[in-house]
């Protein structure tokens, strides 16, 4: 901070302008408006920390995925969805952090709104006053000016009048020309006096101006340091929660790295495991001569059996144990 540029760069030849005043003013009104509009992003930016927080908080819980998994797979995932719940904490506490961070830039663009009320209805008080000197000084003026022309015509009007012979004329003219000389005399003397305030206002007002000019300096410094360092803990702040967050997800990354699919397949196994012994083939049963000692379907039956070729043409022999012909019987209705 230098502490002098603006004293030193912000006046006017014309005793009636503000046009420098005015540059600052407008510049700190900017800076404030500045402020403002941070102020006001970091609030949004919060609202959508915090809806995104709890959007990921109930995505979390809305979406079951993973009930049926077991093992070492399971484990990871009951570690990413906690990772997941950690970072939307995260992210609705950032939102809180960015809440009070708008805060303080709104308590400190107000106390700045303040002390620049402060000095600015100092300067006004300034401001009119030298203005209404300056306006009192220039009538007087008029009115001097005025009495000496009215004394010079006096003094013409005698000299014009040196040869008349009327006296009572010459008379009047001489204490009309007498009479304009006390005038131009008390009007000089009252255009002097309004010289020598508005010389008193100017230096006043101009001293005002000097430190109006460092507090406004001054402000504007701690304005853009308090801005800057706002901004740089802003973005201190975002890059925090992408390191937290990664610090998280490398815990589930970590949890991944446990997780085996040989050991979860072989906890599956002893876990449900139903039995080592496939199903017996299904043997061919003759329906007109079962096969004694015939396993049940599904069962085992032992060494496996040569299957039976085909039937005999039955024969017409009576007597025969294993065919009977149907002549040999009829069917009558009694």
């Amino acid at each position: 901070m230098t502490g002098s540029l603006f004293k030193g760069n912000f006046w006017s030849s014309d005793i009636l302008s503000t046009v420098g005043y005015d540059s600052i003013i407008q510049h700190l009104n900017n800076g404030r408006k500045t402020c403002k509009e941070f102020e006001d992003f970091l609030k949004e930016r919060a609202s959508i920390e915090e809806k995104y927080g709890k959007d990921l908080l109930s995505l979390s819980k809305k979406k079951p995925y993973g009930q049926s998994e077991i093992n070492t797979l399971k484990r990871a995932l009951e570690v990413f969805k906690q990772q997941i719940d950690n970072v939307a904490q995260c992210h609705i506490h950032l939102a809180q952090t960015l809440r009070e961070e708008a805060r303080k830039m709104e308590e400190f663009r107000e106390k700045q709104k303040l002390q620049q009320k402060k000095t600015e209805l100092i300067m006004d008080a300034a401001h009119k006053q030298r203005n209404l000197q300056f306006k009192k000084t220039m009538d007087a003026k008029k009115v001097y000016e005025q009495k000496c022309r009215d004394k010079d015509e006096a003094e013409q009007a005698v000299h014009r009048s040196a040869n008349a012979v009327n006296p009572k004329q010459q008379e009047k003219l001489f204490v009309k020309l007498a009479t304009s000389k006390t005038a131009v005399e008390d009007s000089d003397k009252v255009y002097m006096q309004h010289i020598n305030t508005l010389d008193k206002v100017r230096e006043d007002w101009q001293s005002e101006h000097i430190k109006a000019c460092e507090v406004f300096e001054v402000q504007e410094c701690e304005r853009i340091n308090f801005f800057r360092n706002t901004l740089w803990l802003h973005v201190n702040q975002l890059s925090k929660q992408c390191v937290t967050s990664d610090e998280m997800y490398e815990q589930v990354r970590k949890s991944l790295e446990m997780c085996s699919i040989e050991k979860d397949i072989q906890y599956f196994v002893n876990q449900r495991k139903t039995g080592q012994i496939p199903p017996a083939p299904i043997m061919y049963e003759n329906f007109y001569c079962p096969q004694r000692n015939a396993a049940p379907p599904g069962k085992a039956t032992g060494p496996k059996l040569a299957r039976r070729g085909p039937l005999p043409i039955p024969k017409n022999l009576p007597g025969d144990p294993d065919y009977s012909l149907v002549d040999d019987y009829s069917l009558l209705y009694q």
